[in-house]
C-alpha cells in the first residue's frame, strides 16, 4: 500500500495510479454503452498492442459495442514493492475485470509481440479458448525491436530525413514556447526506424495466424498511421517515422493480397492527433495538439480514442451500409473532423503567432495537461489521491509466458 502522485519527468510520468487507471477504463466503458451497438461487428477479436491508446481503445469498443470476445498482447511492466506498475498493466487489468463481469471472454498474454515466442503462445490459446478470429488489431507502438531470427536490436528514431529541421515546440513542463532543431538521420537510423514500427510485424503475424488455420472467412485486420497537417510533415510524414507508415501501408496491401481466399482484407485507418505517451515524446505535436484541441472544442468536434474506435467501427469498419469511405490511397479515414479545412485553416493562422506569453489565450494547454496526466491515472476528480491504494494488482487469468523478461 502506497500514496501515489504523479511524479513528471520530460515527457513520461514515471509513476502511476492503479485507481486512476481503472476511473479512466470505466469512463470509456461507459461512453460505449451510450452508443448504439454494432449488431454485424466482429465476435472473436485479437488485438497486438492494446494497453493503451488506440489499441487498448479498440478492444473495448469491439467488446462493449460488439459484445465480442478479445485477446490482448502488450509488454507492460507489473508493480514491485515499492513502485506501481506501467500504466497499460493497470488498464488491462481494469478491462479484462469489466469484460468478465459482462460475461465477455477476455484474456492477455505480457510479452514481446515481436518475438516468436509469444505468436506461438497466443495462438496455442486462440486455438484451444476463442477459435476463429474475425479482427485482428495492430497497434504496436515500441521504441525497439529485437529480431526474432537474427537477436539484433533496433531502435526507432523521430528524425527528419535529408536536412536537419527547425521549429516551435511547446515544453509542456515550463509551459514555454520553443524552438527545437534536429539533425537529420542517416540512412541506419531510417531503415531500423522502419523496422520497429513498419508492417512487417504486422504480416508475420497474419502469416502465423492462417497457417494455424485462425483466421475467419472475410477476416478484417486494421492497423493504425497518422498524417497531420504539413506543419508537422517534416519531423513526421516526411521524417523516419513517415518512412516506417509507408512501409505499414505496403503491408496492408501484402496482407489483402495473402488474404484473397479468404475474402478478407487488411486496412489503414488514418486517426486524429491525440495526447498518448508516444505522441508526447514527438517534437512540435504538443504544440500542434494544444491548438487543435481548443479549436475542436470550441467547434464541439473534439474527440478522444474511445470516439475515434466507437466511429471507425460503427461508421466505417462495420458500417450498416459497407462503407469505408476511403480516401484515393485506399486508407479509411477518421480524422476528418480534424483534416477540416476551417480547423486547419486556423492551425495555420495561428501557428506563426503562438508564443510563450499568448498560449494560453490561443492553446488548450490546460486541456493537454489534464489528458497527459490521465494518462497515468491522475487529475481525475472522483479518486482521493491522499489515500494509500494497493500496487499489487493482478490480472484474473493471464496468461504468462515462462520466459518474460521486463
Amino acid at each position: 500500500m502506497a500514496i501515489i502522485k504523479p511524479k513528471v519527468r520530460g515527457f513520461v510520468c514515471v509513476t502511476t495510479h492503479p485507481e486512476g487507471c481503472a476511473f479512466n477504463i470505466e469512463e470509456q466503458i461507459q461512453y460505449i454503452k451510450l452508443q448504439l451497438p454494432i449488431e454485424n461487428g466482429p465476435k472473436n477479436v485479437l488485438v497486438i498492442g492494446s494497453s493503451t491508446g488506440y489499441g487498448l481503445s479498440s478492444r473495448i469498443a469491439a467488446a462493449f459495442a460488439c459484445n465480442a470476445n478479445t485477446f490482448g498482447v502488450f509488454f507492460e511492466r507489473p508493480a514491485t514493492s515499492d513502485k506501481p506498475a506501467s500504466p497499460g498493466w493497470y488498464n488491462s487489468i481494469a478491462f479484462e475485470k469489466a469484460a468478465h463481469n459482462a460475461g465477455l471472454y477476455a484474456k492477455s498474454i505480457n510479452g514481446d509481440a515481436f518475438s516468436h515466442e509469444i505468436k506461438k503462445q497466443v495462438i496455442d490459446i486462440l486455438k484451444n479458448e476463442m477459435g476463429s478470429i474475425d479482427l485482428v488489431v495492430y497497434s504496436l507502438a515500441s521504441p525497439r525491436k529485437i529480431d526474432p531470427d537474427t537477436g539484433e536490436t533496433y531502435k526507432s528514431v523521430l528524425k527528419p530525413i535529408g536536412k536537419p529541421f527547425h521549429s516551435k515546440t511547446l515544453d509542456t513542463d515550463k509551459k514555454i514556447v520553443t524552438d527545437v532543431s534536429i539533425e537529420p538521420a542517416n540512412e541506419e537510423e531510417i531503415n531500423a526506424t522502419i523496422k520497429v514500427m513498419g508492417g512487417e510485424d504486422w504480416e508475420l503475424w497474419i502469416k502465423e495466424l492462417e497457417k494455424a488455420n485462425l483466421l475467419a472467412p472475410e477476416v478484417k485486420t486494421v492497423a493504425y498511421t497518422y498524417i497531420g497537417p504539413e506543419v508537422t510533415w517534416d519531423i513526421y510524414k516526411n521524417g523516419t517515422i513517415g518512412k516506417a507508415k509507408e512501409h505499414l501501408e505496403q503491408s496492408a496491401k501484402n496482407i489483402t493480397k495473402m488474404l484473397a481466399n479468404k475474402k478478407g482484407r487488411a486496412f489503414i485507418s488514418v486517426n486524429k492527433a491525440l495526447v498518448t505517451q508516444a505522441s508526447s515524446a514527438i517534437p512540435v505535436v504538443p504544440l500542434y495538439i494544444s491548438l487543435l484541441y481548443k479549436i475542436m472544442k470550441e467547434k464541439g468536434t473534439h474527440e478522444g480514442c474511445i470516439e475515434q474506435m466507437y466511429r471507425l467501427f460503427a461508421d466505417r469498419l462495420y458500417s450498416k451500409d459497407n462503407n469505408l469511405q476511403l480516401d484515393e490511397a485506399g486508407r479509411i479515414r477518421v480524422d476528418d473532423w480534424e483534416m477540416d479545412p476551417a480547423v486547419q485553416a486556423k492551425i495555420k493562422e495561428l501557428w506563426p503567432k503562438v508564443t510563450t506569453e499568448s498560449l494560453d489565450q490561443m492553446a488548450d494547454l490546460d486541456g493537454y495537461q489534464k489528458e497527459f496526466l490521465k494518462l497515468f491515472g491522475f487529475g481525475i476528480e472522483n479518486i482521493d489521491y491522499e489515500k494509500d491504494v494497493d500496487l499489487d494488482v493482478q490480472f484474473p487469468n493471464m496468461a504468462l509466458p515462462s520466459s518474460l523478461k521486463i
